[in-house]
């Protein structure tokens, strides 16, 4: 909703998010270039990448106000170039959070096609209820997508360096949870990383077009065109 559409110009609630983005590292920008579904309620930029810039999304209070801001989002998103299917949508707690991602998750577009983040801006800051970027839960075969996407781009760039070709799991995980938004424990029902990557391992060995067949998985390396241990699971890496 536009600053105009608010009685007294900006409200404390906007003042709060905008302050509270400012410490997540994203400093407030005029109108983005990329069209909007959505009349957002004001602009971001991402530090150090000028041309990615987000709308945020300040309802006026009430979870019936969020989930029709994602309705009217994602359908002002047809037709419109991917470029633009990015957002932060603030609310004011992790339960709330958690219907917005149920939301997204319930639309026709999948969720892995936007980058859309949940910024949960309390009403009244207490002790251990700060702001933060709510991580969401994602069936297990979707993070297994992710990690798998990842672990390939690790290991080209380690490829194509010099020294040491071995690939960095917490590096992994730090990018499913910064980059991607995701809560890898949550999602796939552990309590540690350690736990994550023996489940996220399994998950790749069982996966493939054609059981059986290690060579039909979806999840291995190709090391070298041909001979001993030109493939193996990415995990082992």
């Amino acid at each position: 909703m536009p600053d105009s559409a608010r009685a007294g110009g900006v409200s404390d609630r906007l003042r709060a998010t905008e302050t509270v983005l400012r410490r997540l590292g994203y400093s407030r920008v005029s109108a983005g270039r990329a069209p909007a579904p959505l009349q957002p309620s004001f602009w971001v930029q991402e530090a150090g990448v000028p041309r990615r810039t987000f709308p945020v999304f300040v309802p006026p209070s009430g979870r019936a106000t969020v989930a029709e801001g994602i309705d009217r989002w994602v359908d002002g998103l047809r037709g419109v170039p991917s470029k633009a299917a990015r957002a932060i949508f603030v609310v004011p707690s992790d339960a709330d959070a958690d219907e917005a991602w149920a939301r997204l998750g319930g639309t026709t577009m999948a969720t892995i096609d936007h980058e859309v983040s949940i910024l949960v801006v309390p009403l009244a800051e207490r002790a251990g209820d700060a702001p933060h970027f709510h991580l969401r839960v994602a069936p297990p075969a979707e993070v297994l997508r992710f990690a798998t996407g990842i672990v390939v781009g690790l290991f080209r760039r380690a490829q194509a360096a010099e020294g040491s070709s071995q690939i960095d799991f917490e590096e992994l995980l730090g990018l499913l949870k910064g980059r991607f938004g995701l809560d890898v424990q949550r999602s796939l029902g552990v309590r540690s990383d350690e736990d994550a990557l023996f489940v996220l391992y399994q998950l790749a060995q069982r996966d493939a077009y054609a059981p059986g067949d290690p060579g039909a998985n979806l999840h291995l390396l190709v090391l070298k065109p041909s001979g001993p241990a030109a493939r193996l699971p990415w995990f082992s890496g």
